[in-house]
């Protein structure tokens, strides 16, 4: 197995170790915070249960449920094959990220039947949809990829 491959496996599963760890401990923890903790003025940790996808878009019920687990397990797959095509550590890191988010939310989905989002940021100009760590190391691995994408793929393979 080539090394960015190797990489993205183990940020991978730290991911995914990470994000279940925490949920595990939060869903008990905020149970005895119904209402949420404010840490600072602007980022409460509460406890929110989402059935749907980024922003609640497409919440459903049993159907929707396994229609996502489903899709999110077919774009897992892929994002795997990938992984083993990666050719640079930092693609392979990305790719990674975004594995092993996709992997959290869809044992949450699996176990609890949604996902469990906990971190609230209220800014002053907007208030952004509650997410956990899953979801931070998708936007993270996403943002990896964008940038592999834009500054550092070989330009010259382009048609």
């Amino acid at each position: 197995m080539r090394l960015p491959a190797r990489i993205g496996l183990i940020v991978a599963t730290l991911a995914v170790a990470i994000d279940q760890v925490f949920k595990i401990n939060m869903v008990d923890y905020m149970a005895g915070h119904p209402y949420g903790i404010e840490v600072t003025s602007f980022f409460r940790l509460v406890m929110v249960w989402n059935s749907g996808v980024s922003f609640g878009m497409f919440s459903g019920g049993e159907t929707t449920r396994w229609m996502l687990v489903g899709l999110s397990s077919v774009i897992s797959v892929v994002l795997l094959v990938w992984l083993f095509r990666a050719n640079t550590r930092f693609l392979g890191t990305g790719l990674g990220l975004v594995l092993g988010g996709a992997i959290g939310n869809i044992i949450d989905r699996i176990h609890f039947g949604r996902v469990a989002d906990f971190f609230d940021f209220d800014l002053y100009f907007m208030r952004w949809p509650a997410f956990n760590i899953a979801d931070v190391a998708i936007v993270c691995g996403v943002a990896i990829l964008l940038v592999d994408s834009l500054f550092f793929e070989d330009k010259s393979t382009k048609t």
